[in-house]
């Protein structure tokens, strides 16, 4: 932990006082950090806006009504009514589907969300998987245990075909962290022509062709209606059985019964579940008793740079407004 992030967890959550702050952080929790330190990332970005916390319901309704520019999880419409000089909010979540955005286009409010603020950390959990397989440190660390020095095989990375499903940020940052390796990649997005960072780039409806030639498949998409269940029997039946599966989307973008049936069976040498479904995953699942399966608890996104990642987003939004005269065109905007 930096020095700096010291001195944000000693100072007060709200900081100096101020009777009319233009910038709100509303009560949050992300990764257990306290939210003291996005006031003080908010505060060292935008040294002329006065920045304030509201660490209380209290607080909320007292401070919305002047605030310009709020930063948080959700804000209803019963509060947006009550934020009357409200130009942006900047939300805490990738995604927004929670908001009532109809809402705030009445309202003539601008929002933006946290894309992009996990690419770094989930990328680097997606490269650590695909290597964990590849030297296979799971069989290295039973043998540990059992202290026990006897050499087990292992493989290269390069050479390999890398699938990744989803061209977002996470996906663009898994690619990037897979450069140098010497291995083929293969984009799988919902709008191929928008092309990628990948040596090839095809649809959804493909993703069966190319499972054909995966080493590793990266899961790495949203869950929507096309996604759900998109590994299922049929793909798991086509990719090689020395492929491995690393899924840091949503468990749903996996068919459970498949996966279980693909490993039951050495269908495929293995998976790294960041998620699952049903998740949690119960104690009796059968997924808990494969030695080539690594299950982490949705732990992929934890990073202690969150907040600073969205203090980032917000200036960048104010730094566009300011330069624009209009809040449009803003890094992160989704209305």
């Amino acid at each position: 932990m930096s020095d700096d992030q010291n001195d944000a967890d000693d100072m007060p959550a709200d900081g100096p006082a101020s009777d009319d702050p233009e910038v709100v952080v509303l009560r949050q929790n992300i990764h257990g950090i306290p939210p003291k330190r996005y006031v003080a990332a908010l505060r060292d970005r935008l040294p002329e806006m006065s920045v304030a916390y509201a660490a209380t319901p209290e607080q909320e309704r007292e401070l919305l009504p002047n605030a310009r520019i709020v930063a948080g999880f959700s804000l209803d419409e019963a509060d947006l009514e009550r934020a009357e000089n409200l130009e942006l909010f900047a939300c805490s979540f990738a995604g927004v589907d929670h908001l009532p955005l109809d809402a705030f286009r009445e309202h003539g409010v601008a929002v933006t969300n946290a894309s992009g603020v996990h690419g770094p950390n989930i990328g680097e959990y997606a490269l650590g998987a695909i290597l964990t397989f590849t030297r296979d440190f799971l069989e290295s660390r039973r043998r540990q245990e059992r202290r026990e020095w006897r050499s087990h095989r292992t493989r290269e990375l390069a050479g390999s075909t890398v699938v990744v499903v989803g061209m977002g940020p996470i996906g663009e940052a898994v690619v990037q962290r897979l450069d140098g390796f010497d291995v083929h990649t293969v984009g799988v997005r919902y709008n191929p022509e928008k092309g990628g960072p990948t040596d090839e780039v095809c649809g959804y409806e493909d993703i069966t062709e190319v499972a054909a030639e995966a080493s590793y498949v990266v899961l790495a998409c949203p869950l929507t209606d096309v996604t759900e269940g998109l590994i299922d029997r049929d793909v798991f039946a086509t990719l090689p059985s020395d492929a491995v599966l690393v899924n840091v989307a949503r468990g749903g973008v996996v068919d459970t019964d498949a996966l279980v049936y693909a490993l039951r069976w050495n269908s495929i040498r293995g998976a790294a579940l960041d998620v699952t479904d049903p998740e949690p995953l119960p104690e009796d699942h059968e997924l808990w008793t494969f030695e080539n399966v690594l299950i982490t608890p949705h732990n992929a996104g934890h990073t202690p740079e969150y907040f600073e990642r969205l203090a980032d987003i917000v200036a960048e939004a104010v730094e566009t407004a300011a330069d624009s005269g209009a809040w449009k065109e803003l890094p992160n905007q989704v209305v």
